[in-house]
């Protein structure tokens, strides 16, 4: 009985740990292994008429200022709210300013390397994006001051 329990506390432990170590690699599976790893840490004000285009649906901004990762952020109004990407392509490596996004006809993310398109939901819209969509990051609206805050 002893034998019996030792083995079932080591599958345990066995799984457990497998598990741990999967969800420990899941953050690079939204990006390419190359991808840039920097802090993000801006806050803009959608009073301002500079990002008053994000206020309405379907709508967007670039945002490139200090704390906003190596080439700056895209974010967006969708029909579900706000969304804020890297724009750098998160399906390829970084490579000067080909690989940096950027929104096409205010309705497509695009990468000019490769032609890689997206919805401006983050959907791909065709192969080359690898499934990948950009690289979303968390923020918080605070609706009483506009304000969008983005800590990563």
């Amino acid at each position: 009985m002893k034998v019996n329990l030792r083995y079932f506390g080591l599958i345990i432990f066995l799984v457990f740990s497998n598990l741990f170590i999967i969800n420990s690699c899941s953050d690079r599976a939204e990006t390419v292994s190359c991808f840039p790893q920097s802090q993000i840490n801006v806050s803009i004000n959608t009073n301002l008429p500079l990002y008053y285009p994000v206020t309405i649906q379907g709508g967007w901004v670039y945002v490139n200022e200090v704390g906003a990762g190596t080439r700056g952020l895209i974010i967006a109004n969708t029909a579900n709210g706000y969304k804020v990407y890297d724009r750098n392509a998160p399906h390829i490596c970084p490579d000067g300013d080909s690989t940096v996004l950027r929104v096409k006809d205010n309705t497509t993310i695009v990468c000019d390397k490769d032609g890689a398109e997206w919805m401006l939901n983050g959907t791909p819209i065709n192969d080359k994006s690898k499934g990948l969509p950009p690289k979303t990051y968390p923020f918080h609206y605070e609706p009483s001051t506009g304000v969008i805050s983005i800590y990563y």
